[in-house]
């Protein structure tokens, strides 16, 4: 899932503290980076979920990765949106400002769905960076009264799982805050060209 890469309409709360500026160039190199770390990967299919709708054809997204509209709704409504449009078998969806993401966490998460009806990568913050679910016989639904954008996120999808075999894949960090953008630092920067 991935927003526009526009400065002001990203990581507007990491934006408060480090500047619009450089919130966007974050956002922008991870996506990229993200993009290009998994989408070259033949074991899954990468479709890349677009806000805003209008977006979709945008000529920044890159060529040879598929995009579709995230649609309206909370986070929770457009990742059960997705869950249910994408073709039948198992499905991951990742955030798009998860700095340490590499494919063997995505492979990772695969193989714990052969087990499982659902996965999550833990966030540190209480959230998840990643959310698979097996969707077979049916696509479950655990994104109803989901607080989110706080630490109570997980915890509450969790609640809607029980009696469901639920597996955890690595645990990562998403940046949000100043804190997080200065501790992971040198997971993304080196990643971004001078000037």
């Amino acid at each position: 899932m991935a927003k526009s890469p526009l400065a002001g309409r990203v990581k507007r709360r990491l934006a408060a503290s480090v500047g619009v500026v450089s919130a966007a160039r974050f956002y922008r190199t991870c996506l990229a980076h993200t993009l290009m770390r998994l989408g070259r990967d033949p074991r899954w299919r990468i479709v890349l979920a677009v806000s805003p709708d209008s977006d979709v054809s945008a000529p920044y997204w890159p060529r040879g990765i598929e995009r579709v509209p995230q649609g309206s709704g909370d986070l929770g409504v457009k990742m059960q949106r997705l869950f249910r449009r994408l073709p039948p078998g198992p499905a991951i969806i990742v955030g798009s400002d998860i700095p340490a993401i590499r494919p063997s966490n995505i492979a990772r998460a695969f193989r714990l769905l052969g087990n499982g009806d659902a996965v999550f990568g833990r966030a540190a913050d209480g959230g998840y960076w990643l959310v698979g679910l097996r969707r077979s016989p049916r696509v479950l639904a655990p994104f109803a009264n989901v607080r989110w954008s706080g630490p109570h996120a997980l915890a509450d999808t969790l609640r809607n799982l029980q009696g469901h075999r639920v597996a955890f894949a690595a645990t990562l960090s998403d940046v949000d805050s100043e804190e997080d953008y200065l501790r992971l630092r040198g997971n993304w920067q080196r990643l971004t060209p001078p000037g």
